[in-house]
């Protein structure tokens, strides 16, 4: 079935190999309600070139509020999508991985120690401070700085010195070769201007000033932040440009809350809808069904009985159906995973399968480990994940034996407890993108990774053999070597790759999805 009323540029775009995007449209009908189409967009070589005029307010909701807008303490996607709608960093991960260059005419790497930054010229932060290689050392040295306490120091780490070539140029020396450095930079170097941000009375991580598409204007404690467009924003690169005048990010936890605001019209993008609100929601706006470049998976200790033994934790990798949740509860969106790799990111063995699902088999593996009178234990979620989710995974735990009291955490307690003894030893999560594994080897599974309570002597080795190789064949490999040792001595209950639903008012219906799920108000132009 072809789309009605498809412009010229998405159907080019379906020609673009990598991600499939769908989306639910009304007024057509289908056996399951609504219609799907889908399209493959990538990278860089997909770009709208479409007719999408400035709109003068755009609201998004959320699903929580940044405790703060300091790039160094941000660590998920709801407030990157405010903090990359106010600063830029040098470069982003596009589809597949794909370096794409924002304020950084390009990045290289020069040596397995050395990679080189060139930064655009005439560039300015929002007061007037020039873009120049000072904003480069200020800002890493920042993150380095234990003051400032960012818990991605450590990866930041491996740079030694930030050498200035001349002001554009930086290049930054470091330890021990860091193949994975560009998917730390997206994300978290977003560009600080010095003189401001190291003057304590500015208060920047309240009022903060980037390079940005848009302005910060307000912030209203526990509703919303009002942004305004940058007028003099360079351009974006590949990042695009603004799509409204204002922009103002609301906090709405509850997705019905969300779908509500939208279908009134008093948002124009939301976040999370339902699965079981895409009819309703399709009658006025459009629902997007994107894959992210990422995993959910339960996290299992390996530190505490009696997750200490990998059979129980196989076990509780055949307890669920992870099939059954992606078809009830995910309207099929989701490809179940054997490990942490998601398809479309480096280490995917495709070859590898997923734990099957059999009950019969996790009871046996349950009793000769020694628990055939079962298990209690507790399993922690965030207050903004599917409880339906989270529950449904418990109650085929349950089936086996394995207890689990399920325990909604605020997403604050929820990030300050990952290594608390005294927290649920379970955690549902989700991570991305994952373009890079590195992020979250690093941080969940290896031994020394401050999120982390697995440890397995054979997967460690080969998390630091993966960090420190440079050749991507050779990487890819070693990867996937580590996803068979993670497959059978299993640092979680492996669920499925990301994908992110989104409602979408049609007055904005250029807005396209990002590989990385950040919720930025700007439209990528064509670039032909």
């Amino acid at each position: 079935m072809g789309r009605v009323g498809e412009s010229e540029s998405r159907k080019a775009g379906k020609k673009a190999q990598g991600y499939t995007r769908r989306r639910v449209l009304g007024g057509i009908g289908a056996a399951a309600g609504a219609a799907l189409w889908s399209y493959d967009l990538t990278g860089a070589a997909w770009r709208l070139s479409g007719a999408q005029e400035l709109v003068a307010t755009m609201a998004i909701d959320l699903t929580v509020e940044p405790p703060t807008l300091d790039p160094a303490l941000v660590y998920d996607v709801d407030g990157w999508s405010l903090i990359h709608a106010i600063y830029d960093a040098p470069v982003q991960l596009g589809a597949g991985g794909a370096l794409e260059m924002v304020l950084a005419e390009s990045m290289t790497q020069t040596d397995p120690l050395i990679w080189e930054i060139r930064l655009r010229p005439g560039i300015t932060f929002h007061n007037g401070e020039p873009l120049d290689v000072a904003s480069i050392a200020f800002s890493i040295a920042r993150i380095l700085d234990p003051e400032t306490a960012s818990q991605v120091a450590g990866t930041f780490g491996a740079i030694e010195e930030v050498e200035e070539v001349d002001p554009l140029t930086a290049r930054l020396h470091l330890a021990t070769p860091a193949p994975w450095l560009p998917s730390q930079i997206a994300p978290w170097l977003a560009l600080l201007p010095p003189v401001y941000a190291s003057d304590a009375a500015n208060d920047f991580a309240n009022n903060p000033v980037g390079t940005g598409p848009y302005r910060f204007q307000k912030w209203d404690r526990g509703s919303r932040i009002i942004l305004a467009r940058n007028d003099d924003y360079f351009g974006g690169g590949a990042k695009g440009v603004p799509i409204a005048d204002e922009v103002e990010y609301r906090f709405v936890l509850d997705g019905t809350t969300r779908v509500t605001d939208l279908m009134a019209g008093s948002s124009q993008l939301v976040a999370g809808v339902p699965f079981d609100e895409w009819d309703a929601v399709a009658e006025t706006a459009e629902v997007i069904a994107q894959p992210i470049v990422g995993c959910a998976f339960v996290r299992i200790p390996t530190d505490v009985a009696p997750f200490d033994n990998a059979a129980v934790r196989l076990a509780m990798n055949h307890a669920v159906d992870v099939d059954g949740i992606i078809t009830a509860l995910l309207g099929g969106h989701g490809q179940r995973l054997a490990n942490v790799f998601p398809p479309q990111g480096m280490g995917f063995d495709e070859q590898l399968a997923p734990h099957a699902y059999d009950p019969g088999l996790a009871r046996s593996l349950l009793a000769d480990a020694g628990y055939a009178d079962g298990i209690s234990t507790r399993l922690a979620y965030t207050s903004v994940d599917r409880a339906d989710i989270v529950g449904a995974i418990a109650g085929q735990l349950a089936e086996v034996g394995i207890v689990a009291d399920l325990e909604p955490v605020e997403i604050t307690t929820f990030n300050a407890t990952w290594t608390d003894p005294e927290a649920a030893p379970l955690r549902y999560l989700t991570w991305r993108p994952l373009f890079d594994p590195y992020t979250l080897l690093s941080l969940v599974v290896s031994n020394a990774g401050f999120l982390s309570r697995y440890d397995d002597p054979e997967a460690q080795e080969l998390i630091d053999a993966g960090a420190a190789e440079t050749e991507p064949e050779e990487r890819t490999r070693i990867y996937q070597q580590l996803g068979r040792v993670l497959h059978d001595s299993p640092a979680g209950i492996y669920l499925w790759n990301r994908t992110s639903f989104y409602g979408l008012s049609r007055e904005v219906s250029a807005w396209t999805p990002r590989p990385d799920d950040w919720m930025l108000p700007l439209v990528v132009e064509d670039e032909s």
